[in-house]
């Protein structure tokens, strides 16, 4: 069964708990005497009820306004039809739904939708009169009534259900994260209705335009997410950033909504340009030259309409870009002159330079001073003074005398390290001679000698004379 054709009391069978079957002749009965007899039950029910309104409203299948075919997700309608859509020929009609109503309005899980976009203060205020605005829905409902006892009557009105509109709230929280730039969180109304439209309520539902001015007012004033002035939408960035909107501000959302318009418009026409290039060729295959020529032409002026589009395009992205590097330089040229004024202020705080030299004179004194009473309160108590020029020459002499152990040290690593280099050449001195005897003696009539017995003889002198 598809949601469009099920009725309110089998979707909210399925998808609400407190709906069970075993429990529906009781949230259909008038339970309005088990306030006093049963107050457990009583408030079972009433929490049970403003639930299935709220999921009711959200997932599009309460009645509309009259005025609009599009159903609202953030505003509850109720009159005769919504009464009649929870009618069923097991259960009949809720007979404690205008009690159900009444008690949500005195809780403010719904409120009037006029006194809603009007309010200045937020619903979160305490200024917010409970009882003023179930007297609203006396006046404007024609009920006199309401609050007297019979409250099972349903008012005719529209009314906020303040859960989906926080439910839509905290989405758009979540949506906006990687939103930083100026340019990319400003919007016109419009622009900023056909961005988000489909994204604050689960299962992509569209919000309708009364949702969307809900929706609006809630983030600015309840939530002070953004600055909205009807017209123009800015989300704040947290930052510091001044609230309220500017003429910058406007201008850069009327830029954006007609880049983005005019951007769409280039895909449009591209897709028409294949498309008529298509039928072009189609013709051609079925020889019909005069089908053939027209698409050509069509072509020929969507390409021209097309590459005035993308020039077009290309200029507002270049003032884009000079906007969001203004807008960057003036908070870069605010942060310097905070800071500017921060250090100052710094500054101040110590004196400037004169007054941290004239404390650091002053600090010097006193620790002159203290040197001096130190030395006439040891002298009268008879405590040896320290002489600080004899200290500093005792620890010259003890410098000086780790000094000489080192160089001692030195000096007796350098000789061990020449004996142990003497030992080493008569080592090699010693095997030179036995590999000369294991080769024999060489004639001391002989005239010539050969190159290697004069080598082996001068490295012998060498090694001699070392």
């Amino acid at each position: 069964m598809s949601q469009k054709s099920q009725s309110l009391l089998d979707y909210l069978v399925e998808n609400e708990p407190s709906f069970r079957k075993a429990r529906l002749p009781a949230l259909y009965s008038s339970f309005a005497a088990q306030r006093t007899l049963n107050p457990d039950g009583y408030a079972a029910n009433l929490s049970a009820w403003r639930r299935a309104l709220a999921k009711v409203a959200k997932s599009g299948l309460a009645p509309p306004p009259t005025s609009s075919s599009k159903p609202s997700l953030l505003v509850l309608n109720t009159d005769e039809r919504l009464v009649s859509a929870f009618e069923t020929k097991q259960y009949g009609r809720p007979l404690s739904l205008g009690l159900v109503i009444k008690e949500a309005v005195e809780n403010k899980e719904l409120v009037p939708l006029r006194q809603f976009l009007e309010r200045k203060e937020s619903i979160y205020s305490r200024s917010w009169s409970v009882w003023g605005l179930a007297g609203w829905v006396l006046k404007t409902a024609g009920v006199t009534d309401f609050l007297k006892g019979s409250g099972d009557k349903v008012p005719k009105g529209q009314f906020v259900v303040v859960e989906n509109v926080e439910g839509a709230g905290k989405a758009f929280g979540e949506g906006i994260k990687d939103k930083e730039g100026r340019f990319e969180r400003t919007f016109t109304r419009a622009h900023f209705a056909k961005v988000f439209n489909d994204q604050l309520v689960e299962g992509g539902r569209e919000l309708s335009d009364t949702d969307m001015d809900v929706l609006l007012v809630f983030l600015a004033r309840d939530k002070q997410m953004i600055d909205y002035d009807g017209k123009t939408v800015k989300i704040r960035d947290g930052e510091g950033e001044p609230e309220g909107l500017t003429d910058e501000d406007a201008s850069i959302a009327q830029l954006k909504e007609l880049l983005a318009s005019l951007t769409h418009q280039t895909l449009l026409l591209s897709k028409r340009v294949e498309e008529l290039g298509a039928q072009a060729k189609e013709a051609v295959t079925k020889q019909n030259r005069v089908a053939a020529l027209a698409a050509l032409k069509s072509k020929k002026l969507a390409e021209q309409t097309l590459e005035k589009r993308y020039a077009t395009v290309n200029q507002l992205e270049q003032v884009q870009t000079q906007l969001e590097q203004a807008s960057d330089n003036v908070q870069i040229v605010k942060v310097m002159e905070s800071s500017s004024d921060a250090l100052k202020s710094l500054t101040a705080k110590v004196g400037g330079v004169e007054g941290v030299e004239e404390v650091v004179d002053r600090l010097r004194e006193q620790m002159a001073d203290a040197d001096e009473v130190g030395k006439i309160l040891a002298e009268a108590s008879g405590t040896t003074v320290l002489d600080e020029g004899e200290i500093d020459d005792e620890l010259a002499e003890m410098e000086r005398q780790e000094k000489e152990k080192e160089r001692k040290k030195v000096e007796e690593k350098q000789q061990r390290e020449a004996e142990e280099r003497a030992k080493e050449e008569q080592k090699e001195a010693a095997d030179l001679r036995k590999k000369l005897e294991a080769i024999g003696e060489v004639p001391s009539s002989a005239p010539v000698k050969d190159k290697e017995t004069d080598e082996a003889e001068a490295m012998m002198g060498r090694l001699t004379l070392g």
